[in-house]
């Protein structure tokens, strides 16, 4: 009697490790993602790079590493590409496009709309196709995770907000980060059934590439070229290997045992890590809001690690 009851908890013991494998791996894409900020404003302040451009150079740079390190395995990539064109290279396409919709929603609507808009309705918007597929609502500690790192996400957003900053187009703003959200989010749903059958390696190769190209035209009208100095190398690299090559390698491992609502409200952590790193290394306030907003973050994401099983996709 107690053997068989014993039975499927041990049967789902692994599953279980997987999914909070796969919560790992994409918190630790959000913490990386969150070093884009700091690293962005750095170059451009000291390159005066448009954000495109950088967007560019961090995909290529990424598209670079991750072919040279595959190029003894240039057979499974295109074996990849022939099993599934289209959706990878929607995948790679989306990658580009939402970013550059990001960047033009932050120059016509400031940081503050760019990025409660567009990463605050990714999440929305993907559990809410997940529950359409499934034909029934989320469950209580779904939409309790998804509420509470929105809210936290609009606090810390709000809070570290130029008011000053200028705002020349806030309707065209507006609907390029909506743009930039829903890309976001459809390129998640599509690449999270893409990772079931790619491995991590061979699908961010492609989409860092497909990515490049698509943002290349943007790039070079906005300008593409920087002095080539020691800090400048460097801040490029590191967006390009550590918060592109590395971060969305993670990112599609952990899309393989995490639905894709669950994997947005994770990275979400990108915010509160960038906000750290400027109070810890750009010397800025640290508000109250930006406290509580990262506390209602971090508990939304306690709660996926207490009960990895009832996130499932509905």
């Amino acid at each position: 009697m107690s053997t068989s009851r014993t039975a499927p908890l041990a049967a789902s013991a692994p599953a279980v490790t997987q999914a909070r494998t796969g919560l790992i791996q994409i918190t630790v894409t959000g913490v990386l993602w969150g070093t884009t900020g700091v690293a962005v404003q750095l170059l451009r302040e000291s390159t005066g790079l448009s954000p495109v451009s950088i967007g560019f150079h961090r995909l290529a740079i990424a598209a670079l590493v991750l072919l040279a390190c595959t190029a003894g395995r240039l057979g499974t990539i295109l074996a990849a590409l022939r099993a599934a064109p289209v959706p990878l290279l929607l995948t790679g396409v989306g990658l580009g496009l939402y970013q550059a919709l990001y960047f033009a929603a932050v120059a016509w609507a400031g940081v503050s709309v760019a990025t409660v808009v567009s990463l605050g309705l990714a999440p929305v918007l993907a559990a809410t196709w997940e529950s359409v597929r499934a034909r029934r609502l989320p469950g209580p500690l779904r939409l309790g995770t998804l509420v509470a790192a929105v809210a936290g996400l609009a606090l810390i957003t709000g809070a570290t907000a130029d008011p000053g900053a200028a705002t020349p187009a806030p309707l065209l703003g507006l609907l390029a980060a909506a743009g930039s959200g829903l890309g976001y989010a459809v390129t998640t749903l599509i690449s999270r059934q893409v990772s079931q059958r790619a491995t991590p390696m061979t699908l961010t190769t492609i989409s860092t590439t497909v990515g490049a190209l698509t943002l290349a035209p943007f790039a070079l009208v906005a300008g593409v070229s920087a002095p080539v100095r020691l800090d400048t190398v460097a801040l490029l690299l590191h967006l390009g290997v550590v918060t592109t090559a590395v971060a969305y390698a993670l990112f599609y491992a952990g899309l393989r045992t995490t639905p894709g609502s669950v994997a947005a409200v994770l990275t979400l952590l990108e915010p509160l890590t960038a906000a750290a790193l400027a109070v810890a290394l750009l010397h800025e306030p640290l508000p109250l809001p930006v406290i509580g907003g990262g506390l209602l973050l971090l508990t939304a994401v306690a709660a996926t690690y207490l009960a990895p099983a009832s996130l499932k996709t509905p």
